[in-house]
Order: C-alpha cells, then structure tokens, then sequence
C-alpha cells in the first residue's frame, strides 16, 4: 500500500480504483442531546455492497433486518418489521449523501459539483476528509470519510438535525466478483411499497 498524502488522495485513489466492493459495517447512531441532557445512542452492524457507478446495498442484520438498495435508477429501503418498502428515484435521493461520497461518484470532480471537499487531520490511524454539501437546507450537513491508505474504513455523518451516525467498516474487499443480482430488488409478497 503507497502512502497517501491525505484524505482528499485518499478519496481520490479510492474512487480510482474501486470498482466494486463488499465490507461488514457496525454503524452507531448518536441522537442531539434531550432537554435532560442525555443522547439516545442505538447501535447496529451488517454488510456493505457497492459498484461504482450509482449502485449499493446495506443489509442491516442487527438489531432489526433493514435493507437498502439503490439499483442504479430506485433507491428502496425495506424496512422487514414494519413489512414495509420505501421507493424514491434514486437521483433525487442520492445527490448530496454518503452514498453518492463512497459509491455514486465516477471521479473526484464529479463528487466536487455536489461536495465541498477538504483534508482534515489525521486522527485514529486514519486519514480523513471532509464534505460539505455545496447546496444548503439539505438533511445532511457534513460528511466525514476516513481512509486507511486507499482503503475505506470510517463514515462520520452530521445530519442538519444534530444527529450523528458513524459507520465502522472492516474485513473491506475491493475489485472483487459481487454475487449476480445482488443490486436488484425484488418486492417479497405482501409488502406495502410507498413510493415517494
């Protein structure tokens, strides 16, 4: 592994060179603080799937079984114990988000139209960088991705709620031979779609 830089070569030797990609996540959600002074904080884990152009998957296996698909087009979001599916066009979901910072994006100026971007740093053993959506009243209010080398490890997510969600990847595969359909998403029986 060639030492980087910072984050911002970091990001950009990523998005280079990774096609594809499967990593296990845990992701823990951290509430604003509560009139009391105390923050809900709800933890979860699962699998991270993605091919670079515009597709991914989150299977989400614990606490509750949630999956996550943007297919290219749809973005779905399945939600297993409501037995409920959410629908949207996946451009108008996906512009200024995580996932269009990790899996969207074809290039690092492709990202620098939707992001403001900027090394920050190092902290944890990882390099970093920050994003900042360019356009303002959106619900996320900055992003920022940690790398070890051009290995993505670390997404720290502000939200324009004060709510903060941090994902930890490990065991990251990249370039590697994804299951066949996996990016597709079939509607299981007796399931409510809203589509929105």
């Amino acid at each position: 592994m060639t030492a980087l830089a910072n984050g911002l070569d970091s990001l950009a030797a990523f998005i280079q060179n990774a096609k594809n990609g499967r990593a296990d996540f845990t992701q823990t959600v951290t509430s604003p603080p509560a009139a009391d002074g105390a923050s809900r904080v709800r933890k979860s884990s699962g699998q991270f799937d993605f091919q670079r152009p515009g597709q991914f998957r989150f299977d989400y296996r614990k606490p509750f079984e949630q999956i996550i698909v943007a297919d290219g087009k749809t973005l779905w979001y399945y939600d297993v114990e409501l037995n409920q599916i959410t629908e949207r066009q996946q451009t108008q979901a996906l512009a200024q988000t995580p996932a269009a910072l990790i899996a969207s994006a074809s290039n690092l100026k492709a990202l620098e139209a939707e992001f403001t971007l900027a090394a920050v740093p190092d902290r944890d053993g990882l390099q970093w960088v920050k994003a900042t959506p360019k356009t303002p009243g959106g619900q996320l209010k900055e992003v920022e991705i940690g790398f070890n080398g051009d290995k993505l490890a670390a997404l720290e997510i502000l939200d324009a709620f004060g709510q903060r969600s941090v994902l930890r990847f490990s065991r990251v595969e990249v370039n590697v031979g994804l299951p066949a359909g996996i990016f597709q998403f079939k509607v299981p029986a007796g399931v409510d779609v809203l589509r929105q």
